[in-house]
């Protein structure tokens, strides 16, 4: 990427983060479609059940109670909830030293965590784990980039 392209890619994150600063509070809404409650179940299975042929965890190893509670890491680290993750994605990550999306960071963990391969972009599987996480922020104040609960 040239730096024009990583210029107006910044700039363009930016404006984002501008704009959602100044909306306030904005608080995810209930979910009434049969056919996402449908893609939320599915999310829910494969988080519950999946190993993406890894080392046998799967998402509920570390993210406990369905991602709605605390948990660990395989190396003893303490993990927040997933109860408002979607209410802060995306956020910068000092350490990846680049804004990282819940996509991508479900990809990371599958990768990282779970030893396994990690569902494509684009893909059903992926797609359901993103409004399987998003659904655990329903009520939760849109803070991008602040804090996991």
């Amino acid at each position: 990427m040239n730096t024009i392209s990583a210029s107006i890619k910044s700039a363009r994150i930016l404006v984002a983060a501008a704009v959602l600063s100044l909306v306030g509070s904005v608080v995810a809404a209930p979910v009434a479609d049969p056919q996402l409650e449908k893609a939320i179940g599915q999310g829910k299975d494969t988080f519950t059940h999946n190993t993406f042929n890894g080392n046998g965890r799967v998402c509920q190893t570390c993210h406990l109670s369905g991602g709605l509670a605390p948990g660990r890491l395989p190396d003893g680290k303490a993990i927040p909830s997933l109860a408002n993750a979607a209410a802060v994605f995306p956020l910068f990550k000092p350490r990846q030293g680049k804004v990282v999306t819940l996509p991508d960071q479900i990809r990371n963990c599958v990768e990282g965590a779970l030893e396994g391969k990690a569902p494509a972009y684009g893909s059903d599987e992926l797609n359901a784990l993103v409004v399987y996480v998003t659904s655990l922020s329903q009520g939760k104040t849109i803070d991008m980039g602040g804090k996991p609960q």
